[in-house]
C-alpha cells in the first residue's frame, strides 16, 4: 500500500485544522505514520512565501501575483516534503491543498479556471489527494470563530464578506462535483460529532487504497 493524501479544506474558521489534528492523533493511535502538514506552508520556502501571501502588509497585492505565490509554495511543497512522505507509505494529512485555489482564486477573485487547472497541474506536478474533506459554515458563523480566536485579521481574512461568501459557495460547487473524492460535512456540528465522520471515511479510504 502506498501512502494516503487526505486534505482538509474549507474557508478561514470553519474548524479544518483542529479536525485535521484530531485525525491524526488517532490515526497514530492506530499505528499509522502520519505527516500533518499545511497549505501555504509546510517547508522552510514555502513558510517564507505563506509570510508574504498573508501579510496585512502586503494589501496592494495584485490577484494573479497571489495566484501565483500560492503555486510557487505549493511546487515547492509536493516535492520537498509531500511527494517523499507518500513514497514512505505514510498518512499525509494536509490543510488546504488545490480546491483551495479553486475556491479562493477562481470563484473568489474570478480568475479563469482553466489557468488555474494548468497551473495547479505544474505546482503538484501529477500528485492528488485521495479524499478531500470540506468543512462547510455559514460566513457569519466563521466570522465570529476568527474574532474569538485571533485579535487581528491577516491579509485574506480582511478580503470582506461578499468575497467569502463567493469563496463558501465554491468549495460546495467543488464538493458536489466530486463526491468521489470530495466529502462535504456541516462544520457547525459538535466536534466529537464532525470528528467520527470524518474518521469513518479516512478508515474507508484506507481500505480503498489497500484492496488496489
Amino acid at each position: 500500500m502506498s501512502g494516503l493524501f487526505i486534505v482538509f479544506d474549507g474557508i478561514d474558521g470553519c474548524g479544518k485544522s483542529t479536525q485535521l489534528d484530531r485525525a491524526a492523533e488517532r490515526l497514530v493511535k492506530d499505528g499509522y505514520t502520519v505527516v500533518k502538514t499545511r497549505e501555504p506552508g509546510g517547508t522552510k520556502i514555502s513558510e517564507k512565501i505563506r509570510t508574504i501571501i498573508l501579510s496585512s502588509d502586503n494589501g496592494a497585492m495584485v490577484d494573479e501575483c497571489e495566484l501565483l505565490l500560492y503555486a510557487a509554495a505549493r511546487a515547492q511543497h509536493v516535492r520537498e516534503k509531500i511527494e517523499p512522505a507518500l513514497k514512505q507509505e505514510a498518512m499525509v494529512l494536509c490543510d488546504r491543498f488545490d480546491s483551495a485555489t479553486l475556491a479562493y482564486q477562481g470563484f473568489g477573485r474570478n480568475i479563469p479556471f482553466s489557468l488555474l487547472e494548468s497551473i495547479n497541474a505544474i505546482a503538484a506536478g501529477g500528485v492528488k489527494p485521495d479524499l478531500t474533506f470540506i468543512f462547510d459554515i455559514s460566513v457569519d458563523a466563521a466570522f465570529a470563530r476568527i474574532l474569538k480566536m485571533k485579535k487581528s485579521r491577516d491579509r485574506l481574512e480582511a478580503s470582506g464578506r461578499e468575497f467569502f461568501s463567493r469563496v463558501a459557495e465554491g468549495y460546495r460547487t467543488l464538493a458536489l462535483k466530486n463526491p468521489a473524492k470530495a466529502v462535504l460535512l456541516d462544520a457547525e456540528l459538535p466536534v466529537e460529532e464532525l470528528g467520527e465522520r470524518v474518521y469513518k471515511k479516512i478508515g474507508e479510504a484506507i481500505k480503498g487504497k489497500k484492496a488496489l
